[in-house]
């Protein structure tokens, strides 16, 4: 599928100077109007008071920069989207002409209105600023290098063009004095740092590169060419652990990383602990950030281990990522392994899928793996910087205990300084933001802070471009539908809500049909360690060859993806009165079912499954109902049609 960057705003510099020249002026209005309005229909967020300040002040400063260089003819696009992730984008991208080769020019500019910062802790990667809400931020030039990264990787108009596109981080407030310390980060040559002390330089930095020739045909190409889709994540992972390719981190996957690295190198010098709690949406880029991590800081010989609470995504990372490479497997762990883990025994802890964490750690087959502590603490305990990485929304069964609150709680209680940060980008399903919107008033689920941003309730879904939502018309056209994905080269799976018993492979080595839907009748992924006839293990179900065949649940989905997803929704949620509600009868999930879970542990635990399940789908997603009303329902809010 092809996947169109869109920026909020493209017009020539003389366009754009003539409507910012004359501040407060009705044009200046209209634009910044136009601007927040083109903005939150692609990211499906109001621009804030800050933001529309920042367009006036940054804007203008730039037009007058750019008027002063005479470049009239040089296209300005405003809030150039990330490719894969509409949620990250470069404040301006000016597209033209390059001076001395003739060939297309892109330059990447970072705004920044700060009057004065400094380094962050004398961290060159992380700079504070005097009155800002927040505690530091990601050093600009590394913001936007990481920016150039993108596009130069992504972008049909640089294929073998990297000398195509140069960045530049522009504080155009502050002075050369008000900033000590930004200006010593070594970058590459590509990246350069201005403030207003150097405003000469900036205009003849950009009428050294710029010819004054017509813009508009380079951003035309940058634009509408093509974009190369998301490498699956196992293939990107592996080649990451190997040293030979790296996830380019964005916005808050870059600090992110940076403030686990500042607080590695921190807990050392001090000769203490710290723990960072990374939380964000299915695709927000956890796991990128996790693995990029995990190469870094074993790289650096730290001891490093790469742990989760999910049996399916730490075999498959195992098997997929680290292949033979035995070390590479021995990296990857268990929550239950550190039990009886002694202090600081790593270096540094990676605890992905941190919201499946238990009350307990209890291994029924090996008494080493039981503590009386809670297994959180036991996380902390067992590494110098224990990183959490979660998403609340994701906790599916009862006894999974693993919160931001929970987490920060034990780090207070154990008198050790805890970081949080929130990755917001959303790079799944196709980077729409739309469609995460979708799902989460479809299931009444809000933000990550449980607030709503718009009104709330199931919508109709709009479309987006870059994602595809199918209502079947049967459990047999879904899986006709996802064949066809499958032959055309796609990744493909169905999903289903555990509304159907799940049987153990029979005597001769075959599954039991247990999901049954009329005359249509398929079994469950093996419920077995090892394989079964031609279906993979369990544990492997999501990536191995032959899975196609059988029915995932939440088990052995959760934290993987596919390009196509089918999800089928059982009698567990239903379509009634214009709401979708939890049904304990329509469940065949003994650990949701049990009299100790109550109706409010339920419900939300059953939107957490379908939550999750929903958004495996980098590409497009195909649901079905087994409820004719509830099918209906979906078939109206996606078609357009039906009540």
């Amino acid at each position: 599928m092809a996947r169109q960057l869109g920026p909020a705003y493209r017009g020539s510099a003389a366009t754009f100077f003539t409507a910012l020249s004359t501040p407060a002026s009705e044009m200046e209005k209209a634009f910044t109007a136009a601007l927040a309005e083109a903005t939150k229909r692609e990211t499906g967020r109001p621009a804030g008071k800050s933001q529309l300040r920042a367009w006036t002040n940054s804007l203008s400063a730039l037009a007058r920069d750019l008027n002063d260089a005479g470049l009239d003819r040089i296209e300005v696009m405003v809030e150039f989207p990330m490719p894969h992730n509409r949620k990250s984008a470069a404040d301006v991208v000016l597209a033209g002409v390059n001076r001395h080769t003739s060939k297309d020019l892109f330059v990447v500019i970072e705004l920044k209105q700060w009057s004065e910062a400094e380094l962050y802790e004398e961290d060159e990667k992380l700079v504070v600023v005097p009155g800002s809400w927040n505690d530091y931020d990601t050093h600009p030039a590394t913001q936007v290098s990481n920016y150039c990264q993108q596009l130069a990787e992504n972008c049909s108009a640089l294929d073998g063009e990297p000398e195509a596109i140069e960045g530049v981080a522009y504080l155009h407030n502050a002075t050369r004095k008000s900033v000590p310390g930004l200006f010593d980060l070594a970058l590459d040559s590509n990246v350069r740092l201005f403030t207003k002390t150097e405003r000469s330089a900036f205009v003849g930095y950009l009428r050294d590169r710029f010819e004054n020739a017509e813009g508009h045909p380079a951003a035309e190409r940058l634009v509408n060419g093509r974009v190369q889709p998301n490498q699956p994540l196992l293939e990107k992972a592996a080649n990451v652990l190997k040293g030979r390719d790296k996830f380019i981190l964005v916005d808050q996957q870059q600090k992110a990383f940076e403030t686990v690295r500042h607080a590695v190198e921190g807990a050392f010098a001090a000769n203490t602990k710290r723990v960072v709690t990374i939380t964000g949406g299915p695709g927000s880029g956890k796991t990128a950030v996790a693995i990029e991590l995990l190469h870094y800081m074993a790289s650096a010989k730290h001891r490093t281990w790469y742990a989760t609470g999910s049996r399916a995504f730490t075999e498959t990372m195992r098997r997929f990522v680290t292949g033979s490479d035995k070390d590479l497997r021995n990296l990857f762990k268990y929550f239950n392994d550190f039990a009886t883990a002694g202090p600081n025994e790593a270096d540094i802890l990676i605890a992905d899928e941190a919201h499946r964490a238990r009350l307990k750690s209890f291994d029924r087959f090996n008494p080493k793996k039981r503590s009386d502590r809670p297994q959180i603490q036991d996380l902390i305990n067992a590494a110098r910087v224990p990183v959490f990485f979660l998403d609340e929304h994701q906790v599916v069964k009862p006894g999974e205990v693993g919160t931001l609150a929970a987490i920060k709680s034990y780090a207070q209680q154990l008198n050790v300084r805890h970081h949080h940060i929130s990755l917001e980008g959303q790079w799944r399903c196709g980077g729409s933001v739309a469609y995460d919107l979708w799902v989460r008033r479809l299931l009444a689920l809000g933000d990550e802070d449980g607030e709503w941003d718009g009104d709330a309730g199931p919508q109709p879904w709009t479309g987006d471009e870059n994602f595809e939502v199918i209502v079947a018309e049967s459990p047999a056209d879904m899986e006709s539908t996802l064949a066809a994905k499958l032959s055309e080269g796609w990744t493909a799976r169905m999903t289903a809500g555990f509304c159907w018993p799940w049987s153990k492979p029979n005597p001769d080595k075959t599954l039991e049909p247990d999901v049954k839907i009329g005359d249509w009748e398929r079994p469950w992924n093996a419920n077995s360690p090892s394989k079964v006839g031609d279906a993979p293990p369990s544990q492997i179900w999501a990536s191995a060859p032959g899975g196609f065949g059988q029915i995932g649940c939440v088990y052995t989905a959760q934290g993987l993806e596919f390009d196509w997803a089918g999800v089928i929704i059982g009698p567990d949620l239903l379509a009634r009165g214009g709401r979708l509600i939890t049904e304990r009868e329509g469940c065949k999930d003994r650990d949701l079912t049990k009299s100790s879970v109550t109706h409010e542990q339920f419900d939300r635990l059953i939107r957490n499954t379908y939550k999750v399940l929903l958004t495996r789908g980098l590409t497009g997603m195909v649901l079905y109902s087994t409820d004719p009303e509830t099918q209906e329902f979906l078939s109206g809010l996606v078609n357009g049609s039906g009540t």
